[in-house]
This record gives C-alpha cells, structure tokens and sequence, in this order.
C-alpha cells in the first residue's frame, strides 16, 4: 500500500509505481474525457481521477492486494488535505503542502504505514 499512497500523492497526474528491478518503466493506458481520467496499467492496475471543483476524487484496483480502494482529497490553497479506505479495511489520511516548486507531503495508515517526503519539480521525489 505505501507505494500505491506515495504514487497518489506525488501527482494527482497519476504516476506509475515501478518495479525496483525494471529497466524500463511500461506507461498505463488512459482514456479522457472532461472531468475523468481512466488508466489501466501492464499488470492490470486499474484507477480513475474525477475532479469536482477543488475536489479529486481517485478510485482503482490494486493487482498485488486484489483490493479495491478509494481516495478523496480536497484542496484549500496551498494545502491539500486526503483520506482513503481500501476493500480490506485499511484506511489512511494525510496531506500535501506546495512550498514553491516543492511538494512536502506526509500520510500515515491504519496497516502501520507513515511517510514523509518531500517532491521537487525539478529533482522528483
């Protein structure tokens, strides 16, 4: 779960996770339309983003847990505050804060998950 949560957070423009051990990252296919965004990925990753107003709604299908999860986040400023639940009870919270060209972003899990990190637009994560 914490790559799929680092994976949210770092762009709601839908990053990939990838394998450690993979040369070359493989790029999910995404259909669009106004407010939505679908994407299913090599090994059957599935996730979608619905945007209303301030308001990014994520949805998807984690192949390695055959879970379904969901995530709200909502953004007020600079700030921008998530929560999720998976099909297997794990819920999580946590926030990301643009400082400038920087991201900081912190979350942590019911299944004992946490993170803090730090995104650069030039650097990456």
């Amino acid at each position: 779960m914490r790559i799929t949560l680092k994976c949210l957070l770092m762009s709601c423009s839908l990053l990939i996770a990838v394998d450690a051990s993979a040369q070359i990252p493989t790029l999910a296919k995404c259909t669009r339309s106004a407010n939505l965004l679908a994407c299913v990925d090599a090994d059957g990753n599935a996730y979608s983003v619905n945007t209303v107003g301030s308001t990014i709604y994520l949805r998807g299908f984690e192949v390695i847990g055959k879970r379904y999860w969901a995530q709200t986040s909502s953004r007020y400023g600079q700030l921008t505050f998530f929560t999720g639940l998976a099909s297997d009870g794990e819920a999580w919270v946590g926030y990301s804060r643009r400082v400038g060209w920087t991201t900081i972003n912190r979350f942590s899990s019911s299944g004992g998950s946490s993170a803090k990190f730090t995104c650069s637009r030039i650097a990456g994560c």
